[in-house]
């Protein structure tokens, strides 16, 4: 038998309980894996509490991220084997499969060979947050050595992945947070400068550090009114991507009424991660990147499977930096 998390219905931390299931055996196209780490995400909160663009059927598991061993590979896996050590990417839907468990069959498409002195733990914190920031900041072609780039909430393990990415292209990452606590982690992990957006006045310190130019890309999580307030930071000509929606509040077309010289547009790393020619450039990037040390992911927090409601509750709480992952005890 093995250990999932389950639940039942929509809510809290409190409904996610840890069950005993059958796994069986992998389908054709598919893997089973060990697990040994799990990367935590927002997405995964919102599927849990019914606000996320996919409807959970129940009972239903969740989790986009994972580390482990191949334990047995299906009917056509050919680039995969018995004994691998991989790490899972976010490209399959949470109505068919999870990863919160300590043995479980996912899709052969979203397993890769885990990055050489790459630990479980790290692996695991890796694809959401670098392969969402590598599409804006790298494949679009739109950021250049020497651009500025506006990284909101950076504190987050994209936003992370998202400095990292910036300064490997030779961009410059303006961070911000509305934590003054978060200033100096936020600089150390890469960032050029950091606007604190509760003490600052956002445009007028985007415009005092690139000279007056503003910025070449914004990348925002939040979305909702704010988005009028970054648009006057960005360059004419220059592009606002808007990757999640924090601010549940409706995001207008920024500052629609001035006409300003802007590319508005919404993303999602699923863009990159449903095509395989687009998935296989990408995960090249990042083991690149991994490889050189240039890309190092931050992981704020452990916690065990069994705590998984708690660690549910610890990144409900957006006091970390970087990822939370669980571990598995086999």
């Amino acid at each position: 038998m093995a250990k999932h998390v389950l639940f039942d219905r929509l809510g809290g931390p409190e409904v996610l309980t840890l069950r005993d299931v059958e796994v069986g055996a992998p389908g054709p196209d598919e893997v089973r894996i060990r697990v040994d780490a799990i990367g935590l995400n927002r997405a995964e909160i919102m599927f849990r509490e019914g606000v996320y663009y996919e409807q959970p059927v129940f009972p239903s598991t969740l989790g986009y991220e994972a580390a482990g061993v191949v334990e047995a590979v299906g009917e056509g896996v050919s680039h995969l084997a018995e004994g691998d050590p991989i790490a899972v990417v976010p490209a399959f839907s949470l109505t068919r499969y999870g990863t919160y468990g300590d043995h479980v069959i996912v899709p052969a498409a979203a397993v890769f060979p885990r990055p050489a002195n790459t630990s479980a733990v790290q692996a695991a914190a890796v694809w959401m947050a670098y392969i969402t920031a590598y599409g804006p900041l790298f494949e679009s072609g739109e950021v250049r050595p020497g651009d500025h780039v506006l990284i909101s909430a950076a504190a987050s393990s994209v936003g992370q992945a998202a400095i990292q990415v910036a300064r490997h292209i030779g961009a410059i990452p303006i961070a911000t947070t509305r934590d003054a606590a978060k200033s100096q982690r936020l600089l150390e992990a890469g960032a050029a400068e950091v606007v604190v957006t509760t003490e600052e006045d956002l445009v007028t310190r985007v415009k005092e550090i690139t000279g007056g130019e503003g910025v070449r890309l914004a990348f925002d999580p939040v979305a909702g009114p704010g988005v009028d307030t970054i648009a006057q930071a960005i360059a004419p000509d220059g592009h606002l991507v808007v990757y999640g929606g924090l601010d549940p509040r409706p995001t207008p077309l920024p500052n629609a009424s001035s006409y300003p010289r802007l590319t508005s547009r919404t993303y999602t790393m699923h863009s990159i991660t449903s095509d395989p020619e687009r998935l296989r450039r990408a995960v090249a990037f990042v083991n690149a990147g991994l490889a050189t040390g240039s890309f190092t992911p931050t992981v704020d927090r452990t916690f065990d499977l069994t705590e998984i409601a708690e660690a549910h509750r610890y990144l409900e709480a957006s006091n970390h930096i970087g990822k939370i992952v669980v571990t598995v005890t086999h």
